[in-house]
């Protein structure tokens, strides 16, 4: 949770100090950047170079902060044209050198600006690089960002750190849902329907099936699999979004029903790890996850590497090696992370359904993963069980 004071003018915040506590007691001193106040998360870091709005407002970073390992932030500014979601989601941000003036035509607020006005807490001047291998060696951790009247002495601020929740163990997608349905049209000739279950859905990965002939039902999380098959879908569709797989229940149970009727599904990033439990296999931890557009990922169905663009803390904890049995077919690991053979995409052979563990909406970039988009046209043409 966020605790901002707002109404701190630019100029009073660049003398505002700022200071960021690790659970395991490290600290980080620099200047506030964004609201004023106190936040707590998991301190995560993403290696992205471009693409920091639509990272701020990719759902899946519900109740993270979010160290950006670029240098130089902002660059840019803040447009209309390229959040993924209506708001905000991470719950702080750390940068090392802030654009002191941004230059973009499509730009109208500085990213600072953008920040105070939802009430992130950031932190800028620290030494982002230091910070990244200290998560890099002891892990993804919780931690607490202080600026202003928030700031006391730092053992009464690691007590708070400590009280923060764990992601370990959250469930948090029907946090960041949408509460109603809502259709997004296919672009052109309509030629096929998608039940897609928002589970922290980023607006591009509709708009990218609605650019394939698809007309989109976003469905909240909580959807049941009469709710699903109301729409009359040619295939479903699992997103993204944040939060401990081992706690999404209800998403497999209806991934579960999808399953039995053998209707076309694809899913991603959590809809991959909730295809992984569906199958019968566990997930776990990473130790500080995949986060940023520069992730080697191989096809292992055509030898393919691709560049991807990844925000995941959790795994699917499936045999690399062989090929699964499983209540619903043969299933094997299609893609795997060429950093650490982390398992990167599941698919079943006797079925026509298939995850990967990143994002080939990739709004930021890169595209090479576009083509798994047409992968899902392609099996709602396939002939029906």
């Amino acid at each position: 949770m966020t605790i901002s004071n707002p109404g701190h003018a630019s100029k009073r915040k660049e003398a505002s100090p700022a200071v960021l506590v690790l659970e395991d007691g490290r600290s980080f001193r620099g200047r506030a950047y964004g609201a004023v106040g106190e936040t707590f998360g998991e301190a995560v870091f993403s290696t992205g170079m471009t693409g920091y709005q639509e990272t701020l407002t990719d759902p899946s970073y519900h109740r993270q902060v979010v160290v950006m390992t670029a240098p130089h932030v902002g660059n840019t500014g803040v447009n209309d044209e390229d959040p993924e979601s209506k708001q905000i989601w991470v719950s702080g941000y750390v940068v090392r050198d802030p654009a002191r003036t941004p230059s973009n035509w499509r730009s109208r607020l500085s990213l600072d600006e953008e920040l105070e006005s939802q009430g992130v807490v950031g932190i800028s001047g620290i030494d982002t690089r230091a910070l990244t291998r200290h998560l890099r060696e002891r892990g993804a951790m919780r931690v607490g960002i202080f600026s202003g009247n928030a700031i006391q002495d730092e053992g009464v601020l690691l007590a708070k750190v400590r009280q923060a929740p764990e992601m370990s163990g959250a469930d948090l997608a029907a946090e960041v849902a949408t509460k109603e349905a809502y259709v997004v049209p296919a672009v052109g000739t309509k030629k096929f329907t998608v039940a897609a279950i928002d589970l922290g859905i980023k607006g591009m990965t509709p708009h990218r099936m609605a650019e394939r002939g698809i007309e989109v039902h976003v469905l909240p999380a909580t959807a049941t699999l009469d709710e699903v098959y109301a729409v009359k879908p040619d295939g479903v569709f699992f997103s993204n979004g944040p939060g401990d797989p081992s706690t999404a229940d209800h998403p497999v149970a209806l991934m579960r029903g999808v399953l039995e009727r053998k209707t076309p599904l694809f899913g991603i990033c959590f809809g991959n790890q909730i295809l992984g439990r569906s199958l019968g296999f566990g997930t776990y931890k990473l130790k500080y996850g995949h986060r940023g557009i520069n992730q080697p990922v191989q096809d292992r169905t055509t030898g393919k590497v691709e560049v991807t663009a990844h925000n995941h803390g959790f795994a699917v904890d499936a045999p690399l090696d062989k090929v699964s049995d499983t209540a619903f077919g043969r299933a094997e690991v299609s893609h795997v992370c060429l950093n650490d053979q982390v398992v990167e995409g599941l698919q079943l052979l006797d079925q026509p359904a298939f995850s990967v563990q990143y994002h080939p909406e990739a709004a930021a970039g890169p595209h090479d993963a576009a083509y798994l988009f047409d992968r899902f046209v392609t099996l709602m043409e396939g002939p029906r069980a």
